[in-house]
């Protein structure tokens, strides 16, 4: 009886504990969940109730009622202050939601690496003005992940992943999510809302995760007929263990560079009908 509870109302409401702002958007959703039951039952109770007392007996003649303005205003005025209520308390957890937490200490170190990063009205960053920043980049039928620690001034050589995000806990992420072609939708539940990837345009999200886990989601707006296979995957790992698999990604990424400069080295030497021309 002690789970059941809980997991009724898990069933209901929206999945949480892996970032503060999806903790915030669960808090305000079970708020407002828990009034409309309020609502629900009394009006249903009152339903019932009058169905029962006032059903049609033989013989019995129903009182004729035009109005009852005082009951009238009454549920008017009652209705606008729960309407008022909740308007007040959403967006004063607005901001909660929308706007990035600082990085706890053992994060603090990797928040920031991704360079010079600027605060508008949509891209939201920290107090401090410091986040892990990676772009997410939505592609049919695969997310693309690309983290801060580009090797040329183009921003070319920068370490990446597909499907399976890593990042490191205690350490404000704040995501850049863009499409390459059509609109496609990233969203891991436990983490936050959805946000749409739209071609040409720019949207921003930010998680922060205390401990390490695994959160799956997947595209949510469909893209096509390989939408299902679209998914998503965040693994939060220590910020040390962030640390060397994001420097095993560079250098993945700068021997890989090598050994093409190499290869183009030999197309280019070539003569004869394998000639490769390079205007």
């Amino acid at each position: 009886m002690g789970h059941l509870v809980p997991s009724t109302l898990a069933f209901f409401t929206p999945e949480s504990g892996g970032s503060p702002n999806a903790n915030h958007i669960d808090g305000l959703f079970k708020i407002t969940l828990a009034i409309a039951a309020v609502i629900y039952v009394a009006v249903t109770g009152a339903l019932v109730y009058a169905l029962i007392k006032f059903r049609k007996r033989k013989g019995a003649v129903p009182a004729q009622i035009r109005g009852n303005t005082r009951l009238e205003v009454g549920w008017t005025v009652v209705a606008t202050a729960i309407l008022v209520g909740l308007a007040v308390l959403t967006f004063a957890k607005l901001a909660s939601i929308q706007n990035p937490a600082n990085s706890g200490p053992s994060g603090e170190q990797l928040a920031g690496q991704s360079g010079l990063l600027y605060a508008s009205a949509e891209r939201r960053l920290p107090p401090n003005g410091k986040s892990l920043n990676i772009q997410v980049i939505g592609r049919q039928y695969i997310w693309q992940y690309v983290y801060p620690g580009a090797s040329e001034p183009d921003g070319l050589g920068a370490p990446y992943s597909y499907e399976e995000m890593v990042v490191p806990t205690e350490t404000t992420v704040t995501l850049d999510i863009v499409s390459e072609d059509v609109v496609h939708s990233w969203w891991i539940p436990e983490l936050g809302g959805k946000f749409q990837a739209v071609p040409g345009y720019h949207n921003y999200a930010w998680f922060k995760i205390s401990k390490p886990g695994i959160y799956r989601g997947q595209c949510a707006a469909l893209c096509g007929r390989g939408h299902a296979r679209m998914i998503a995957t965040v693994k939060a790992v220590p910020p040390t263990q962030f640390d060397a698999w994001l420097a095993y990604q560079k250098q993945e990424i700068t021997q890989a560079n090598a050994e093409a400069k190499v290869e183009r080295a030999k197309l280019n030497a070539q003569t004869g009908p394998g000639q490769v021309e390079n205007p």
